[in-house]
């Protein structure tokens, strides 16, 4: 596996893509969906936001109260009906499990990433 997109310029990217911290308040599962995913519910401080998200390797348990790292500029997603207004970012794991981006400790919600 090498890195196969070409350079951007930071500026730009750091411009157009908003990346914030937030905590998720509740997880529910999402018979309807085609995928296999949770409907979430994110606190970045100052609003909520719902998301759609691929972390079902987790429990709703596991998952409420934690911090992910999500993009918040994408515009909304509708999947069964249900608006997906963020992108909680994942990564594949050797079992093809999403494991879900977090910060290494606390910090407050809202929180950008740069």
């Amino acid at each position: 596996m090498g890195i196969e997109e070409p350079d951007i310029d930071p500026a730009v990217f750091l411009e157009d893509v908003e990346t914030r911290i937030g905590t998720i308040r509740s997880a529910a599962p999402f018979p309807e969906a085609r995928k296999d995913v949770y409907r979430l519910e994110v606190d970045f401080g100052e609003e909520i936001r719902q998301s759609a998200a691929g972390l079902t390797s987790y429990t709703t348990d596991e998952l409420e109260g934690r911090q992910v790292v999500a993009v918040v500029n994408l515009g909304t997603v509708s999947i069964a009906g249900f608006e997906s207004q963020c992108l909680v970012l994942g990564v594949d794991d050797a079992d093809g499990d999403v494991v879900h981006l977090q910060p290494e400790r606390e910090v407050a919600d809202g929180t950008r990433v740069y």
